[in-house]
Formats: structure tokens, sequence, C-alpha cells
């Protein structure tokens, strides 16, 4: 290895990271507890290193210097000099290759090798390299409106299996820009796409041994590259994916892990954040600085409440931003307002994402929960923050599963949460409403397994969540009975029903539209394989086609879609809930009801949503609505009548004007 280049001092850069300019590259990489920072070059494949060589200068925290000449294209590394004293929470190893956090692209996917955790031990064979890439013009983002409907998908699993796909491009963002793909989206009515994490991401350290493999991306090495394997074009793939669906009208949501990272807990990898300031990018406890906190289930907890690594953050986020994407779901979003003090909406990432002009009308959407002391925080994010429901996941699924009491539970979430969002001035636009996610079971499973089924994870069937509120219809697994495959149809289409009916936004996993299974596992985290890729072979396009049905009906409703919680005030009521008889329900009624019906009125509007979750058909009487004629607008199972109410089935009426 000869140094054929040499570093030399500049200026502290504008930003940190690689930064071309018409001098060269300049370096800016933060390391408080670092003694010194290396520049590691390599040739252009990226096989050979070919220069060695420190950051010259030093100002504050930020190690930085010139490289003169330089061009894009370039591959680096870092190596990081500093004192390895894991009890005070300091991990320095300068044998460990690093990635620059602030890297843009890398060459290659990462791999889990044990060496990766071994202190003293190189590095330089196992780890990607960073590319520096050319600086993109910032991206006008597109579909700024907020989320009517959101489809959130896992670019892998959505396209592998797809008969139009061309196989070069299957499991890419290229393969979402394919025209089959788009007419698929765009045809349920979707008005955002929120992409399941596509930041560069590595196995967990147990999957390898078991030939298992993350098919998620929940474990990120940095906030800024884009895994290769979904982008092999980097950078380019993605602003290419948002102009494509900003010209369909769609926008494209970022799921973002800014919680932990793929190094885990103190026996995990030194790939980056680590080996570059242990002590500052991750929280310790307060008294120990060597226990690393996890309140993420991953092993340790990003600090987001000092300064550098909220920096680091707001520049992430600003780099998706110029790339056009319209917003972002928090996993784990708890953690943004964690301190050693606990949670506060008030939490400085917070403070920084509010009063940015820009990201500040982004979409901004939060996992409201994370597993640490008082971690699930539903309703408490600072508008306007939009929240995933777990809540109404929870009350749908135990209502229509026949669970004594639900009623009025299922009534406050069709009228928008107003339990949970009501104060600081948020609406049911808050509320993210779902039946079923990508964590957990698939909606098509909701309805065909009573337990789980995770024994392919190769945990002894103990990970996932013990109570998901699922039901079987008689049968545990696939059936070939046609009863209990038309009572689980039955079931579907009445949760979807449900699901399009309640005020907020409503959020559909894909592939749940024509029945996608994951065979009874509620935790496919690590199934990327074939058996758990979306079969559009064998796609219900029957239940598709009902989707879109759903969300024509919900997109041409003013009152479906209104951004105010239903009250029962107002002269006439914007409310009222009725027996299926049309008299009111009492409140002690509500804990024995299993049908019900919403008259909804306003804006020269009156609808009636009516909801039947026994297993017998009920007779249906709809209000007075004097000069108008009532008329069965959809039905989520045939109705022999108008006065009709099919056992398990939800119907929407509309109250016309009479001639």
């Amino acid at each position: 290895m000869a140094n054929r280049q040499m570093l030399v001092s500049c200026k502290l850069p504008a930003r940190l990271g690689a930064t071309t300019g018409e001098d060269g590259i300049s370096f800016g990489v933060f390391s408080r507890h670092g003694k010194r920072v290396h520049l590691c070059l390599f040739d252009e494949t990226g096989a050979h290193e070919t220069a060695r060589l420190p950051l010259p200068c030093r100002t504050g925290d930020i190690h930085h210097g010139l490289l003169p000449g330089a061009v894009t294209g370039l591959r680096y590394g870092l190596r990081v000099e500093g004192p390895w004293r894991p009890e005070e929470g300091h991990r320095f190893d300068a044998s460990k290759l690093l990635i620059d956090p602030y890297a843009t692209r890398v060459d290659r996917p990462f791999r889990w090798d044990p060496r990766l955790a071994e202190h003293g031990v190189d590095t330089e064979d196992l780890v990607p390299r960073c590319i520096v890439g050319d600086a993109l013009p910032p991206q006008a983002t597109g579909c700024e409106e907020a989320p009517s409907f959101i489809y959130e998908l896992a670019v892998k699993s959505f396209t592998m299996r797809h008969p139009a796909v061309p196989q070069r491009i299957r499991g890419t963002l290229a393969a979402l820009c394919e025209p089959a793909i788009l007419d698929h989206i765009r045809g349920l009515g979707v008005s955002h796409v929120e992409l399941m994490p596509v930041a560069a991401w590595m196995d967990e350290r147990h999957l390898p041994p078991l030939g298992l493999a993350n098919a998620w991306g929940y474990n990120p090495v940095n906030f800024f590259a884009l895994d290769p394997r979904l982008a092999p074009g980097g950078a380019a793939d993605l602003r290419t994916l948002c102009e494509t669906y900003a010209q369909a009208g769609i926008g494209i949501i970022l799921d973002i892990v800014l919680n932990h990272t793929a190094e885990s807990d103190e026996f995990g990898a030194t790939i980056c954040l680590r080996g570059l300031d242990n002590a500052v990018y991750y929280r310790h406890a307060t008294d120990d600085p060597g226990l690393l906190i996890n309140d993420t289930g991953c092993g340790h907890t990003l600090a987001l409440d000092r300064a550098p690594v909220v920096g680091m953050a707001m520049d992430s986020l600003r780099h998706w931003r110029g790339l056009g994407v319209a917003g972002f779901r928090f996993d784990l979003g708890t953690v943004m307002g964690r301190s050693d003090t606990g949670y506060s909406q008030d939490a400085p990432l917070f403070a920084a994402i509010l009063q940015d002009p820009d990201l500040s009308r982004a979409i901004l959407i939060a996992e409201p929960w994370d597993i640490g002391p008082g971690g699930y925080r539903l309703g408490e994010f600072p508008a306007p923050f939009a929240e995933w429901n777990g809540r109404y996941r929870d009350d749908v699924r135990r209502f229509w599963r026949g669970d004594a009491g639900m009623a009025g539970a299922l009534a406050t979430r069709l009228a928008g949460s107003a339990d949970l969002f009501g104060e600081r001035h948020r609406g049911p636009q808050a509320s993210i409403n779902f039946i079923a996610a990508h964590d957990g079971f698939t909606l098509a499973d909701l309805v065909a397994y009573g337990s789980k089924h995770n024994e392919a994870n190769g945990e002894g069937n103990r990970d996932g969540d013990n109570e998901s509120h699922s039901w079987n219809n008689g049968v545990e697994g696939p059936s070939d009975d046609a009863g209990v495959r038309m009572a689980r149809d039955r079931d579907i289409r009445a949760l979807l029903a449900t699901l399009f009916l309640s005020r907020g936004i409503p959020m559909l996993t894909a592939g749940d539209e024509f029945g996608r299974t994951q065979h009874g596992n509620n935790n496919a985290y690590c199934q990327d394989n074939e058996a758990f890729w979306l079969d559009w072979q064998g796609a219900d396009a029957g239940l598709a086609d009902f989707v879109a049905t759903l969300a024509r009906l919900r997109a041409a409703s003013p009152l479906l879609t209104a951004e105010t919680f239903l009250t029962g005030a107002g002269d006439p009521p914007d409310a009222r809930w009725l027996k299926t008889e049309a008299t009111p329900v009492a409140d002690e009624e509500w804990s024995f009801l299993d049908a019900f019906c919403l008259a909804l009125g306003g804006g020269g509007e009156t609808l009636a949503i009516a909801l039947n979750r026994a297993h017998e058909p009920r007779v249906l009487v709809l209000p007075t609505a004097p000069g108008r004629l009532w008329q069965r607008l959809f039905t989520s199972v045939p109705a022999p009548s108008e006065r009709a109410l099919p056992a398990r089935s939800v119907s929407l009426f509309v109250a016309s004007a009479e001639g």
C-alpha cells in the first residue's frame, strides 16, 4: 500500500461525510472521544487499499481534510484511533474498517461475520466500501396532500414473483416502476406508498446460522445509503421512483429506522457508529456508562437527544426529502422523544423537525411505542405527527372476533378515535387506521389461525405476539371446506369495509387486498424466500376489486373523509348511534350489541353504516330521512333485500332525494 495521495488542511466542511468540490473531495467526520480518524482509500474495484491517510484537521469534535483532485466514484472507508475502555462506553478499535455514517452509497450488501465483533481483528475484507456519489440537486416533492389511502410494501417481497416484472430487476426499486406494478397500485386508489426500510441493512447475527435472512430491513447500518440489493443505481433509483409515482399522483413515504443500528449489543459488530464514538451515539445507563440502554429490543438505543445525533437524523431526513419522498414513517417512534429523564413531546429531535421549514410540512407518521419504560405513547406525539393506531387494530379485531363488550370501542374507532387524538387540536387524520401490518398476521391469516405458527423462524415459536386477537373459523390453517372458506371471506370483507368506512387514514399492507398468507407466521421478518413473497399468480382478483370499490366510495364521500371527529352534537347531529330497529343506543346497551347503525349527516349528504357481527342476519330499520329514500350503496356480502343486514357483514346506505 503506497500513499500516492495526501490529505491537506481545509476549512470546516459545510456538511459531514464526503463533499465534492472544485478542488477535490472534502471529508468531515464526528468523533468527540476519538484521537485520530484515518481515511482509507481503495481502488476502483474496492478490492485493494491504496492509501491510509489521517484527517489532518480537527475543529471541535469534527475531524476533517481535503483530498485534492479526487472525484466522484472514489471508494473509501474510515478507521478511528481511540481508547478501548468498554466500562466507560468507549469501544474504539483501529483494526475495524468503518462505514462513513454520512455515506450515501455503498458498493455491496452488508454480511454478518463473527469477526466484525472481535476486538483487534481486522475487517477490511468484510466491510463494504463507501462510494462518493454525484451531488443530486434537490427534487421538489410530489403529492404533498395528506394521505387518503396508504399502501405499505416491502420492495423485494412485493416484486419477486410478479410475472410482468423482468427477472433482472425483480426485488429492486426499479421493479416498482414497471407498468403492471404501477397500474395495480393506482387501480386500488392508493394515494401514498409506504416503503418498508430501504436503507442498507445487515442480518441479525443469529439468522445466518439458521439459514435465514432479514426480509424487512429494520436493521440499518447507516441512515443515508440505500441497500444496493434494492437500489443498485444508488440514490438515482429512489429519485426515479419518486418522480414516476408523483406523475401518477402517488407519494412515496419511507419507513425510517432512527432508533438503533445493526451494531446491536456489546457482542455485536463494529462497523460504523460504535467505532466512531460509541459513548456519544448510543444511550448508556447514567450510573453505568458501560451498560447500553435497550429500549428498542435490538441491543441498544440511539441517543437522539444529543446534538450530533439529532444533527445526523435531521441531515438524513433532508437527504431523503431531496430525493423526492413525501414523508416518513418512524419505526419505534417513541425513541425519538426519549432522554435520560423519559419521554417528552418537546424532545430535541421533535423540536428540530417541527421548526424545520420543509420537514415540518412533510408527512410525519410515528409508530408510537418501543419496549422501554412507559414505551406505549399512542396519542402523545406532537402535531402534525400522525400515529399508527394499534388500539384501532385491536378493537376492530376483537369486535369481529366476537369478544364481549366491544361495540362501544368499535364505535369510538369508527368516529375517529377522539379519545386518543382529541387533545392539542389533532383530528382523525392523526390516526393511521389498520387491521394488519407487516408485523403480525396477514389479513387472511387473521381469520384462519387462532394462534401463531412461527416455527420456521428457528426460535421454538417463542417469538412474535402471543395475543393477536385472531380466530380460525373452525379450522386451524388451510381448509378445503367450502363453508370455512366462505366464512373467512366474509370476515375479511367485513374487516376491510370497517377500515375504509372509519374516520382517519386507512392503511393496507400489500397483498392483503388479494389474500396473501404467511402460513400462520406472525413475525415473518426473517422469511426472505419464495414461500413468503407475494403470490401474484394465486391472487384473489375479486377481493382486490372489492378493495378498489371501497377506496372509490370513500374518496367520493366527504362524510367518510372529514377531518373532524364524530360527536353526536349539532342540529341535526353529525352522528346518531342506532340499534337495528332505528332506536338510539343507550349507554348501558353498548356492552352487549352485536349489530348497530351509524347515521351520518352534513354538507347535504346523508349516510348510514350498518354492521352485524352476529352469525345470523338481522332486519334493519333505517332512520327517517324526510324527503329522501334510502338506498344500499355497498354491502360486504350480498343482501337479499334493502331491509336485510346479512350475518357477518357491513353495509353502507345513502339517502337520496325522492324523484
